[in-house]
């Protein structure tokens, strides 16, 4: 249903298992390796499923390959490694990871993370190839200056001031290897976001009618949660054509795990939304099987998130982000998601 042949998934299968060492090998009995800022249960491992109407959905994994390492630089270190290894072997480009690694990854790191990458899988063995980096590795008070000199270096000059106003800047993506226009993607995270405040934070020209965003959030969050209290939603901002002063992408991330009740509430509510875009949410129920024997209703963050994407020449997308769960189930919400207390 997703395009690839038994050999494409055997071998993407081990390329995650060889990116992530030795931790590929430990027992999931013991606790996890250190805590991954990655899933909620601290697993290094998260998959999605991208939703183009008429289109078979495209199959993602990310990965955090330092994860283990006994301090953060250690864990950049070992995630640039693996990317390198990756971008020699398929004859990858890196000018514009090269351009910053001096700036994401300094002698002593902070913040969550320091490296991710992340997988399109595609048939033939070849997948694009995409890698996040933290704004907040010089601190979090730095982050604002650290994406607009990266926008910079890539030169992007002018980016940095079409985006909108946010609480913090969790993540910057670079797109390497075969992608029609390779994308710089700038993160924000939006504290106590509203329908109406998510309809307006496009800056694409020609960007989403406003309605539609309003509605995919209260499709997400459910009719009772008027802000996202709980965790905050995220916002993706994509450059592709240097020197352009706006973004030619925008994305609306809604963290669906802390607004739904459970699992079949979350899966009703994907559902619902791929249904509206004319997308038969099959493959998502299929998905969820494959990760878990458990009952839907059982827990809660096997889809953490749900996210409605709009790039300049494209359709719109619907984004499923799945959890492993490969060490905790998180219980089901019981208290009603307005009257929860923010998640930091």
């Amino acid at each position: 249903m997703v395009g690839l042949s038994e050999g494409d998934a055997d071998g993407y299968a081990e390329l995650v298992t060889e990116s992530l060492g030795a931790v590929a090998g430990r027992s999931l009995d013991l606790p996890p390796p250190s805590r991954s800022f990655l899933s909620d249960d601290h697993t290094p491992v998260e998959f999605s499923l991208s939703f183009r109407p008429g289109s078979a959905p495209a199959v993602r994994v990310l990965v955090e390959p330092g994860c283990g390492a006994r301090s953060l630089a250690r864990n950049g270190r070992t995630g640039l490694a693996a990317v390198r290894a990756m971008t020699e072997r398929w004859g990858f480009a890196t000018d514009s990871l090269d351009a910053l690694v001096n700036l994401f990854l300094p002698a002593r790191p902070q913040g969550a993370l320091a490296l991710w990458y992340a997988l399109e899988l595609r048939p033939g063995g070849v997948p694009g190839l995409k890698v996040y980096l933290n704004p907040a590795a010089n601190g979090e008070e730095r982050s604002a200056s650290t994406v607009r000199e990266a926008l910079r270096r890539l030169g992007h000059d002018q980016a940095f001031y079409a985006l909108p106003e946010a609480g913090g800047y969790p993540f910057l993506a670079l797109d390497l290897g075969d992608w029609d226009a390779p994308r710089v993607k700038v993160y924000l995270r939006h504290d106590a976001l509203s329908a109406a405040e998510a309809g307006r934070l496009s800056r694409m020209p020609g960007g989403p009618d406003p309605a539609s965003v309003e509605g995919f959030f209260r499709a997400v969050a459910g009719p009772d949660v008027p802000l996202l209290t709980r965790r905050p939603g995220l916002t993706c901002h994509s450059f592709t054509e240097t020197g352009a002063a706006r973004p030619s992408g925008f994305t609306l991330h809604v963290p669906v795990r802390d607004y739904a009740e459970h699992d079949g509430e979350a899966l009703r509510r994907a559902t619902k939304v791929l249904g509206d875009f004319g997308i038969e949410a099959g493959v998502l129920a299929e998905a969820l099987t494959a990760l878990t024997s458990r009952r839907l209703d059982e827990g809660v963050g096997l889809i953490a998130y749900l996210a409605l994407a709009h790039q300049q020449g494209s359709p719109p997308r619907v984004t499923a982000y799945l959890s492993s769960e490969a060490y905790a189930v998180r219980p089901p919400n019981r208290a009603p998601a307005r009257s929860a207390q923010p998640v930091r």
